[in-house]
């Protein structure tokens, strides 16, 4: 089995707190810490109802204080939103505080809707890629001496960016992550029908960087992992209606098993479901275990992160427990 990893959201449930998601995203880190996974990223979304996770930076910060093994990471930073200096600056510090043990995974779309978007973008700079160029010219020092920016120095000058990942659903992000010889993180929880084209295109460009000698690429994948799969088809049932709410604009909490159970699909909806969830593993420890050996092989990615939004706490960390025993991770009993 390829390492394996976490990608957390923050889902917020039916007549909970956002807060209380935050707090269960803590508590579901310091299991994974426990349990031998290899990070756990957080993702940056914005005004939305069942995703409390909206500041990854501060999450990471708390969540590497409290653990002690796991690298915990962006996952990532929507460039759209982000002055590439303000970035630099908070990862730089983040790796001083916690060196070895951080990572920066950086995305070209808002996360959230239109409307949201232009109320998080007030920079003058519109296109993503030219704030990538943009912070690594920050953090390498290598804007031309008759660039005004040449001076900054960003503190603390005496690190450097922490390991640097570019995100992507498509060849766009493949294409990025290969010229600049980034390690590159698909989207695959999401638009897995892309992935083997972006993880190939990825391999067959890359481009050996200062940071990075070989490609490194990890693929994210909805997991859910129930006792048995029964057990995984009930846990799955809110995160199905969800989707579709996302998908459709109706922003909410994600639903009760009973709502989500009760819930009759049209065949638009259910087309929108069936096609999120692509490619995810959903079952007892058996079949998911069996999934996720098939998935790293026909994939060939050299790391795997699991997405699950399921939003109850301690639901959440049984499934990881269970992912954990049957991929033998150091930590599992």
């Amino acid at each position: 089995m390829v390492p394996l990893s976490v990608l957390d959201l923050s889902p917020v449930a039916t007549g909970a707190l956002p807060s209380d998601a935050l707090r269960d995203s803590v508590a579901v880190a310091q299991a994974c810490d426990a349990l031998g996974y290899a990070r756990f990223w957080l993702a940056e979304h914005h005004n939305m109802a069942n995703v409390a996770a909206s500041a990854p930076e501060v999450l990471i910060a708390h969540i590497a204080a409290v653990t002690s093994r796991i690298r915990v990471g962006a996952g990532g930073i929507m460039l759209p939103n982000h002055n590439p200096l303000r970035v630099v600056e908070i990862f730089r510090t983040l790796e001083a505080l916690h060196p070895g043990r951080i990572d920066l995974g950086l995305g070209r779309a808002p996360g959230t809707d239109p409307v949201t978007a232009a109320a998080l973008q007030r920079d003058p700079v519109k296109d993503p890629n030219q704030r990538l160029l943009e912070l690594f010219a920050f953090d390498q020092g290598t804007f031309p001496e008759s660039h005004p920016f040449h001076q900054i120095r960003p503190m603390p000058t005496d690190v450097r960016l922490p390991a640097t990942w570019m995100l992507g659903s498509s060849l766009g992000g493949a294409e990025l992550a290969a010229s600049f010889g980034l390690r590159y993180a698909f989207a695959g929880h999401f638009a897995m029908r892309n992935a083997h084209a972006a993880l190939g295109f990825y391999r067959k460009h890359f481009s050996p960087s200062s940071s990075l000698a070989r490609s490194y690429a990890m693929l994210a994948v909805t997991v859910i992992c129930g006792e048995d799969d029964a057990h995984a088809e009930q846990l799955a049932a809110p995160v199905r209606l969800s989707v579709v709410r996302i998908r459709t604009g109706r922003r909410a909490p994600i639903p009760t098993l009973e709502e989500a159970l009760a819930y009759a699909y049209s065949p638009d909806e259910q087309a929108i479901v069936d096609e999120f969830l692509r490619g995810a593993i959903i079952g007892g420890p058996e079949r998911v275990r069996a999934g996720l050996e098939r998935l790293a092989d026909e994939s060939g990615a050299d790391e795997i992160i699991l997405s699950s939004l399921i939003p109850y706490r301690r639901e959440r960390i049984a499934h990881y427990e269970r992912v954990a025993r049957v991929a033998g991770l150091s930590g599992a009993a």
